[in-house]
């Protein structure tokens, strides 16, 4: 797995914490250089600290959901390595809240955090994959990115979404050099839920019993890394009860629909 990074530029984004920080901390060992971003800076420090080569480690605070400043970001990127190689799309926001108690404008700030900044920096980035005839889009969805649940209406909506845009960005151009893949978490071990929205936008500010008994991030960076290397087109890593989900959503639709009403996904 180390042999594909090695030498390679990657950017990940929503690096401060969770999945992006294991990442972080994993890729640094492997002999690629790193650019890191987030919104918070401090936090960016802190990550840069445990990783193994501070030297290859380069910081770019970014809010992905101030779209003007996707291009003048990637720019600022290609100066610090002159190239980049791989774009990990990891920066997101979860939600808790039914869709009876949803401000139409919290649904518009996930998928602004979720989708649409995701795709501002995709397409920030896709003139300088497609003059090297190389690169590789590597972007974090959810299992809730192939099946809806409660409590998750506009982010399962934002993770669909990102599927449907990155599987027409590969069949446009995969013939040309560029990769794209899609990997699906179940519940990780990660603050997500803590800053997770809620019905009027305020953060749910608590741990979820779900996140709680997750995926550890270490082990899951290593299994995604690892799909990375393989360059799989997408993969699901999570616990049985989510990739059971997966199955009985594409084999046994009738009987998932009623399953997921009944599920505690909270």
């Amino acid at each position: 797995m180390d042999t594909y990074f090695s030498g390679k530029t990657v950017w990940i984004t929503g690096a401060s914490s969770g999945i992006g920080e294991a990442l972080a901390v994993r890729l640094s060992q492997t002999g690629c250089k790193l650019i890191l971003s987030a919104r918070r800076a401090n936090e960016l420090e802190r990550v840069k600290a445990r990783c193994s080569k501070h030297g290859d480690v380069f910081l770019l605070p970014l809010d992905v959901t101030d779209f003007a400043a996707a291009e003048p970001s990637a720019e600022k990127a290609l100066q610090f390595t002159g190239r980049v190689d791989i774009l990990i799309n990891n920066a997101g926001v979860s939600q808790r809240s039914l869709v009876k108690e949803t401000l139409f404008e919290v649904d518009k700030r996930i998928m602004d955090i979720n989708f649409l900044g995701t795709v501002a920096l995709t397409k920030a980035l896709l003139p300088h994959f497609i003059q090297n005839g190389s690169g590789h889009y590597v972007t974090v969805t959810s299992v809730t990115g192939k099946y809806g649940t409660p409590f998750r209406s506009a982010y399962a909506a934002s993770k669909h979404a990102l599927h449907g845009f990155f599987d027409s960005l590969r069949a446009e151009m995969e013939d040309a050099g560029i990769k794209v893949t899609l990997i699906t978490p179940g519940f990780i071990k990660t603050p997500i839920t803590i800053a997770a929205l809620t019905g009027d936008g305020s953060p749910l500010n608590m741990e979820d019993k779900g996140n709680a008994s997750g995926l550890d991030p270490d082990y899951f960076a290593e299994k995604m890394l690892r799909a990375v290397a393989a360059r799989k087109r997408e993969k699901a890593i999570g616990g049985t009860k989510e990739l059971f989900g997966l199955f009985m959503k594409r084999f046994f639709p009738g009987l998932f629909a009623g399953m997921i009403k009944k599920i505690n996904v909270r």
